[in-house]
């Protein structure tokens, strides 16, 4: 990532090092996408044990770049390092709150957006987002919070596209973490706070300048 800009410049050991300064064993990591530039499975393993060799469980969605993960996630799961979970289009109960995610798209509101090329994988993650909370739901059963991953912002310009208008439909969900934005225009602009009774955090690691933030809005 150096290549982004001087301030990505040993982004890895100052991850390392703020994990491992923050981060308990004991302690739930969630991890919203882009997480390794490999093609393939196989390639991708060495950043997956890297991820692994950091204190805590990990909890982790596909981004964009994440091209070697598919979307069928079930198959790679057997195969992942022991602390990585890896969610898609369901959930997981972390004991004091569920968990669930996917990976989210562009949306119509977004500049760029072409329907010929970009409708389909938007309805499609539109339902993926759908059967997510649906799990997180029964897992939590009324009684723990529900915290929604989503790599893409599920804002535009600050107003909520239909990924937001879904997760606050559904009931019990507190919170949501994503990703996605490097550009400094796009930081400043990202949704960080309350809204409808979801508490939104950008979760880039430029944006967190490289290290671990609690998750907010379960309290």
């Amino acid at each position: 990532m150096d290549i982004f800009g001087a301030h990505w410049k040993d982004h890895p050991t100052r991850i390392a090092a703020n994990w491992r300064a923050r981060v308990a064993a004991e302690d739930h990591v969630l991890v919203a996408g882009d997480i390794s530039w490999a093609m393939k499975f196989p390639d991708a393993l060495e950043d997956l044990r890297w991820l692994d060799a950091l204190p805590g469980h990990k909890v982790l969605i596909r981004g964009n770049h994440d091209y070697w993960c598919p979307r069928n996630v079930k198959p790679l799961r057997p195969r992942l390092p022991p602390s990585l979970t890896l969610l898609g289009a369901d959930a997981c109960d972390l004991g004091e709150a569920v968990v669930c995610g996917t990976r989210g798209w562009i949306t119509p509101e977004t500049p760029g957006y072409a329907p010929a090329t970009d409708d389909r994988i938007y309805q499609r993650e539109l339902g993926m987002l759908e059967r997510a909370l649906a799990h997180a739901t029964t897992l939590a059963a009324t009684a723990k919070p529900i915290i929604v991953m989503i790599h893409y912002p599920p804002f535009v310009n600050r107003q909520p596209t239909a990924f937001a208008q879904r997760i606050t439909a559904a009931a019990g969900v507190r919170a949501c973490v994503y990703g996605h934005l490097h550009r400094r225009q796009d930081h400043e602009n990202a949704v960080n706070g309350r809204v409808d009774g979801v508490y939104y955090q950008l979760t880039s690691a430029d944006f967190l300048d490289f290290g671990p933030v609690a998750v907010r809005g379960l309290a």
